[in-house]
């Protein structure tokens, strides 16, 4: 490209390794009751976990941010409730809230980003985890779905994406969400629009004083 367009001209360029990109070497983890797996390690699970395969390609979302991990534990939180739920992911990425969403029991979950590599990575994780029938990944702006009927929404996704789906009249309709993917005072920001609702927040993580979750009703 930059040798066919005479405007663009190379500065720098900088190579790092698979780990390097991820944030840390791929290998098994564990979030609370979630053991999440690589396809490629054999791990076996005791009576209390929950074993999820997941290959993160090279898109976000491999439990090793704070906003994924705080949002598996949002899941757990009410879990007891997620039995007969339809669910909504927001920004997906690699499938990893909708796929821990469907092994604690939602009964359906559609999952979406607007990036096409996510589609994938996400469609490939859930065959992986034998989730086809339950979860649905579909390429689309989180915007253009929020109607859709659901009981929990979850967002793990950009502020500015995040402040648009709260003040949508959709929003409101959903029994819980999960908000996450925001900084402090990004975080402030979402709460000061949620509070012109009648809404209720159940618990908020702040992880490192930096990253926030939001779980509300």
């Amino acid at each position: 490209i930059i040798d066919k367009d005479k405007r663009l001209r190379l500065i720098d360029e900088f190579h790092f390794t698979y780990e390097e990109w991820l944030g840390g070497k791929v290998i098994p983890r564990k979030v609370s009751r979630f053991l999440i797996v690589p396809p490629w390690e054999d791990r076996q699970q005791n009576d209390q976990e929950l074993k999820m395969l997941l290959n993160p390609g090279v898109v976000f979302g491999t439990s090793l941010h704070p906003t994924t991990r705080d949002s598996l534990l949002a899941l757990l939180e009410i879990s007891d409730r997620l039995l007969s739920y339809r669910v909504l992911d927001l920004g997906t990425g690699t499938g990893i809230l909708a796929i821990g969403a469907a092994l604690l029991g939602a009964e359906r979950v559609l999952a979406v980003d607007n990036n096409p590599l996510a589609v994938r990575t996400a469609t490939l994780n859930v065959k992986l985890n034998e989730l086809e029938e339950r979860i649905e990944v579909r390429e689309c702006l989180a915007e253009n779905i929020i109607d859709t009927p659901s009981d929990l929404l979850i967002a793990n996704i950009h502020f500015d994406i995040i402040l648009k789906l709260v003040k949508d009249g959709g929003f409101i309709k959903k029994k819980y969400f999960i908000l996450s993917g925001l900084m402090r005072s990004q975080a402030m920001d979402i709460k000061l629009e949620l509070s012109r609702y009648p809404v209720e927040i159940v618990h908020e993580w702040d992880n490192d004083m930096v990253w926030r979750t939001i779980l509300g009703r």
